[in-house]
């Protein structure tokens, strides 16, 4: 069995990569720590590559199509890891989620619909239904022994008269994973007020150890599910995800969309990177979990040590951990200012997932190596310590 080595340092800068290349126009400065965009530092696994390096041995990069061992990949993967039963019929490509949604919105409803979101939640979830002209409708999430839970009283209120209700499955930031009784929930409460669920579940295959991802699409049929091997595998750039939905009314309405754009061309690398992934994943990402999962320990570890004042919320899936500094009796633009040019670390402006309510919040990414993990963490460490 090959061991891959998760503590081998990459040096991205100068490859336009979005995450270390645009903190100057990002952030003001070049010279920081990021532990924002998530994606991971880690090498893109070699069967990946090698994949890729094959196809470029044939020099004609035309059109493409998906091939029957990309779909067999991805049925698979679906059918063992998530109980999703399918076919290629009940799937579409897609170039990537956030695109997704966008499609779905402009599909499934007109200019001020109302649409609804758990809060904190990924940015895009907030800025997509306003930039649209849809009403975005909030529901704040309750902090109950030190995860995320839904408030169903004031979620339930909040979908009457939704037309949609966009899920973040694990829940982004912080990766909580809804069991199969939330989802129930929701379900019974979406299907009652008529609302459709579209269930974000890009970073599912990033379950850790000790949890179980369950597919909205296992519960409900009255949904869209979206997944992608880009956070999985760190392959991100190469725009590849997919679309299930097994309601065959609602299947028809939203592909015959996608179709009408010409979404589903992909390209060359999206499907080739894909299959293999699909297809010789799996050591690779149980000994990438196993890795992510020791860095959220040494982050917990760390906070308990250093940081005791923090109040955190620690992924459950994915590597991402919600941070909440406000005990340190600092306003959050003095946070802001001390962890960016004091510890010199760029983190996600909690503001970002969902407006006041969550200023003196973070978002941290433990993605990567972890002596750059206790690196970061030490220097947060030493610029609050030295402030309080």
């Amino acid at each position: 069995m090959k061991q891959y080595n998760f503590d081998e340092t990459i040096e991205r800068r100068g490859t336009d990569c979005f995450k270390w290349d645009a903190l100057q126009a990002m952030y003001g400065r070049g010279d920081v720590t990021p532990m924002w965009v998530a994606d991971m530092d880690f090498r893109s696994p070699d069967f990946v590559m090698e994949a890729i390096r094959k196809r470029c041995k044939h020099e004609v990069l035309g059109y493409t199509m998906p091939s029957k061992g990309y779909w067999q990949a991805v049925t698979a993967w679906l059918q063992k890891h998530y109980n999703i039963q399918t076919s290629k019929e009940s799937l579409h490509f897609i170039p990537g989620i956030v695109a997704g949604i966008s499609y779905a919105l402009l599909c499934l409803t007109q200019p001020g619909d109302r649409v609804l979101v758990t809060t904190p939640v990924y940015p895009p979830f907030l800025n997509l239904p306003k930039d649209s002209g849809r009403t975005l409708i909030g529901s704040p999430l309750k902090i109950i022994n030190s995860r995320f839970e839904i408030d169903f009283e004031d979620f339930e209120r909040k979908a009457e008269g939704c037309k949609l209700f966009i899920m973040s499955n694990p829940h982004n930031p912080a990766g909580t994973v809804w069991d199969t009784e939330v989802l129930r929930r929701v379900a019974e409460i979406c299907e009652r007020h008529k609302v459709i669920v579209i269930s974000d579940e890009i970073h599912a295959d990033l379950t850790l150890p000790g949890h179980h991802h369950v597919s909205y699409s296992t519960v409900s049929d009255k949904g869209i599910t979206f997944m992608a091997p880009s956070k999985t595998f760190n392959i991100a750039g190469l725009g590849s995800s997919i679309c299930y939905i097994a309601n065959p009314e609602l299947r028809k309405r939203f592909f015959s969309w996608l179709d009408a754009l010409g979404v589903a061309g992909g390209n060359i690398f999206a499907f080739t990177a894909a299959e293999a992934a699909f297809a010789h994943g799996e050591e690779w990402l149980q000994q990438m979990l196993e890795y992510l999962n020791a860095n959220v320990q040494s982050l917990d570890n760390h906070l308990k040590t250093r940081m005791p004042k923090v109040k955190a919320v620690l992924p459950e899936a994915s590597y991402l951990a919600w941070l909440n500094f406000s005990n340190y009796g600092l306003s959050h633009e003095q946070l802001k200012d001390l962890l960016l040019n004091e510890a010199k670390v760029a983190l996600n402006d909690g503001t970002t997932f969902g407006g006041k309510d969550y200023e003196c919040c973070f978002r941290l990414n433990l993605g990567c190596p972890r002596a750059m993990l206790l690196n970061a963490l030490n220097h947060i460490a030493t610029a609050l310590n030295t402030a309080s």
